[in-house]
């Protein structure tokens, strides 16, 4: 163990009780701080690239049924997710008969346009899986803002506490030669360091996730337009065909 190392211990040892307690919470938020990063940094990286490759090879397929089957291999894929979720849902309505769209006459007392559309339920089965899916990007995150907005404040407060035990010491003894003022603005110094310690990662990584997840929003709501378009252009060809 080195000099340096011995001496943080011995200050933190030697520290009053309450300058203790706001770095064991100091201690807390970074512990918890970090094990979010490195979870959330893996699962978000790979949720971004699969969901890149998932695109790219949806694009590329010939068929729905092809592009299905490979997003089943892609587990860590927002996108391929709600796409298995559109794509079962498109096949039980097919299965259980329900007509895709249907268009209503003006003549039987019917509104005139689209009336009720098996479509509409691939459209609300696409908007759940994309609000489950938002929720899970930014689950444990907003933890990180809290831990960058608080904890300078925490240190901050053990900051105060150690300079209020230096002027006490100094009313005690009478002196305020170093001796007595030292103990007290160690105390202080080290709580103010271990909150920006915890806060300045914590906060870099929010904006970093934050930034990361606005894309992968924006790829699941472009992707599920596109989705609905492909499905309705069938739809439009189909018609066509048998008119």
């Amino acid at each position: 163990m080195s000099p340096d190392q011995f001496s943080i211990i011995e200050m933190f040892a030697n520290a009053s009780t309450i300058v203790q307690l706001v770095l064991l919470l100091l201690i807390f938020f970074s512990i918890g701080s970090w094990t979010i990063i490195f979870l959330k940094y893996n699962y978000i990286r790979k949720a971004f690239n699969e969901s890149a490759f998932f695109i790219d090879y949806f694009w590329k397929s010939r068929d729905l049924s092809d592009a299905f089957a490979q997003a089943k291999k892609l587990e860590a894929s927002p996108v391929a997710r709600i796409f298995r979720i559109g794509y079962m849902e498109l096949k039980k309505l097919n299965r259980s008969g329900v007509p895709i769209a249907q268009t209503s006459s003006g003549n039987t007392g019917h509104q005139s346009g689209m009336g009720f559309t098996g479509i509409e339920n691939v459209k609300r089965s696409l908007r759940r899986a994309t609000s489950t899916e938002v929720t899970k990007l930014t689950q444990m995150v907003p933890f990180l803002a809290t831990a960058g907005n608080t904890t300078p404040f925490i240190g901050l407060f053990g900051t105060v506490w150690g300079i209020m035990n230096s002027f006490h010491g100094i009313g005690q003894r009478g002196s305020a030669s170093l001796a007595v003022v030292a103990p007290g603005i160690a105390e202080a110094l080290i709580a103010t360091a271990a909150g920006l310690a915890v806060a300045i990662p914590s906060v870099i990584a929010y904006n970093y996730f934050s930034q990361k997840i606005r894309v992968i929003e924006s790829e699941l709501h472009s992707f599920s337009a596109d989705f609905l378009n492909i499905i309705e252009r069938d739809i439009l060809r189909a018609r066509e065909a048998i008119v």
